[in-house]
């Protein structure tokens, strides 16, 4: 029962009761503690935009689902190890379990299958196949240039880390805000008589450029977002079981990617939430502010469970958070985190302040008592 309960865990999708127990679980043994530990690490490797490797993940553990109670730590102490062997392609041992995982620069995949890791405050430019300008790395943002569109599109894809933010313009003049965690595939340039579609794991924050003849397309997580030109925040992590599209400007057409008749229309200051689940969208008037003020290096939140604050610091702050504090984990939280000025221990000491909860940090792991 307990690798089922801390798999929907980490699926989002435990009731408090299940999580409850599993946090009883990890206190009986720091055996356990770190066969959590790996397990959510492996997990967050998963969501970090390749889903492949979180099918495998699944697929391991539905095969093994059935082993006894005296099989269960060996399960949970060779389920990380085994999805980071599918994924990377080599064998691991607990001593170098994360080391693949622990990428810490931008990744930029071109079209050719060449690999380039981007460092923030440098300056590069790549060519395309002709040897003409394709684009330049200026400090924290890489521009496309405006090329003439043509029929060949072929697609670039940027990874961004958990603890970096990074910007992209596209050849059509569209600017891309990436949120840490996420991954962007999109084209070099864009197709003459096709749309300009894009593809996104994660969160972004889309400036789209105006063009009538040739609308504007997120495919993510089972939804499509289709514009002709607006401002918007695309939330789509895979771990959160949602789909939210923040409006700030202009309009956009939600639709489900397999059922187009299964549709919405955002209007300014609204939010569309697409649930997995239910396969439903639900519409609702909001204040932008609290799903846009990560691109000015803030997390604002009102009336936001410790759960949730946890996911956006373990995002910002690359760290991983083990809570085990039931009563802690049903507190409500309302305030503006500055996460360019503060380290994650202010954080937790300012929220000590409200409820209070002992909280110890090794390297990037901290466990909450």
């Amino acid at each position: 029962m307990i690798p089922e309960l801390i798999f929907k865990y980490l699926d989002n999708q435990a009731t408090e009761d299940e999580m409850l127990t599993v946090f009883r679980w990890i206190e009986e043994s720091e055996e356990n503690k770190k066969q959590f530990i790996a397990l959510k690490k492996a997990w967050a490797l998963t969501i970090s935009g390749n889903v492949d490797c979180r099918i495998a993940l699944q697929d391991f553990y539905n095969k093994k689902r059935k082993s006894s109670r005296s099989k269960l730590y060996h399960f949970l102490r060779y389920a990380a190890i085994v999805v980071v062997f599918i994924c990377l392609g080599k064998t691991t041992t607990d001593s170098d379990l994360f080391t693949g995982m622990e990428q810490k620069q931008i990744v930029l995949e071109l079209g050719n299958g060449a690999v380039q890791y981007l460092t923030p405050k440098q300056s590069k430019k790549w060519s395309d196949k002709k040897g003409g300008p394709l684009a330049q790395q200026s400090e924290d943002e890489l521009i496309y240039q405006g090329h003439v569109p043509n029929n060949e599109v072929v697609y670039n894809s940027l990874t961004v880390p958990f603890g970096k933010t990074f910007n992209v313009t596209l050849s059509d003049g569209t600017h891309v805000q990436l949120n840490a965690g996420t991954t962007f595939k999109y084209p070099e340039q864009f197709g003459i008589d096709s749309n300009r579609k894009v593809y996104l794991t994660g969160e972004a924050f889309f400036d789209v450029a105006k063009d009538k003849l040739h609308p504007f397309i997120v495919e993510s997580n089972h939804v499509t977002v289709e514009v002709l030109g607006t401002r918007f925040n695309l939330n789509a992590y895979q771990d959160e079981g949602e789909v939210q599209t923040v409006l700030v400007e202009g309009s956009v057409r939600l639709s489900e990617l397999a059922n187009n008749t299964n549709q919405s229309i955002l209007t300014p200051n609204h939010i569309g939430i697409w649930d997995e689940t239910s396969h439903k969208f639900a519409v609702k008037l909001v204040d932008v502010q609290l799903y846009t003020s990560w691109m000015n290096g803030e997390l604002i939140f009102r009336d936001a469970s410790f759960g949730t604050i946890c996911k956006k610091m373990e995002r910002a702050f690359d760290v991983t958070i083990l809570n085990t504090n039931a009563n802690l984990f049903k507190q409500k939280f309302t305030g503006t985190i500055k996460m360019k000025e503060s380290k994650i221990e202010d954080i937790l000491d300012l929220l000590k302040l409200d409820t209070q909860f002992k909280y110890s940090k090794k390297g990037r792991t901290i466990e909450i008592e």
